[in-house]
């Protein structure tokens, strides 16, 4: 007998909650990342290893959910939200685990030194982008309420103070992301393999909040039409 997909029975509460299920497992992996860089500081290998395939078994679970909901969405919804849309919506927040399983990668590649400075302005900025995507799925968590209102109303007030916060935090996340090239740069005794690696680290890190508020932009779209 045919067995029927479990996203096909969350699509029939609502034609969200998919895409908020995805959102939380993205969220969950990017959550990972400032443990990386703490166990590289340590030099814990065990930790690192461990948070990678942490990493790479919720972004597959991020996968899993991202290919039932492009198989399973219905062509027509009977509500003010495009198919299209929603896509490129999910496609926004699958970006996003994405470059996060790209940095968890890139730290196993070789036995990576950490410089000192880095020790201290990697959690961080790890942490900011980790901010930012939750604070894109705060945002994403509001999607049945806003459809219950219309997409009008003061829920709508309350996403976009959401996503201005969710601003915020990117751009903070973009100086940071200066910062610390101008240190890596400024680092005459670094490796230049390891060089490269740390720029593709810090560029890779930085997506996360860029896909973040890539997110947030298209939900205003939706929130818009």
């Amino acid at each position: 007998m045919w067995a029927r997909s479990p996203v096909q029975g969350i699509f029939g509460r609502s034609p969200f909650k998919p895409i908020q299920e995805h959102m939380r497992l993205v969220a969950a992996c990017a959550g990972e990342t400032p443990s990386l860089f703490e166990a590289l500081a340590a030099g814990d290998k065990r930790r690192l290893l461990e948070t990678k395939e942490r990493i790479f078994d919720l972004e597959h679970e991020a996968d899993k959910v991202k290919n039932e909901i492009r198989a399973h969405l219905p062509k027509s919804l009977f509500m003010p939200v495009d198919r299209r849309d929603l896509l490129d919506l999910l496609n926004a927040q699958d970006s996003i685990a994405d470059s996060v399983q790209d940095v968890a990668g890139l730290l196993i590649l070789k036995e990576l030194e950490i410089p000192d400075y880095m020790k201290e302005l990697m959690p961080a900025y790890a942490a900011r982008n980790v901010d930012a995507a939750h604070q894109c799925k705060r945002a994403i968590d509001q999607l049945d309420e806003l459809l219950e209102l219309g997409f009008k109303g003061r829920q709508v007030d309350r996403v976009e103070e959401i996503l201005v916060e969710l601003s915020r935090i990117e751009s903070e996340t973009d100086g940071q992301e200066i910062e610390l090239n101008r240190a890596l740069v400024c680092d005459e005794g670094l490796k230049a393999g390891d060089l490269l690696i740390w720029w593709e680290l810090v560029w890779r890190l930085g997506d996360v909040a860029d896909y973040s508020q890539d997110v947030g932009d298209r939900l205003r779209l939706l929130m818009a039409r």
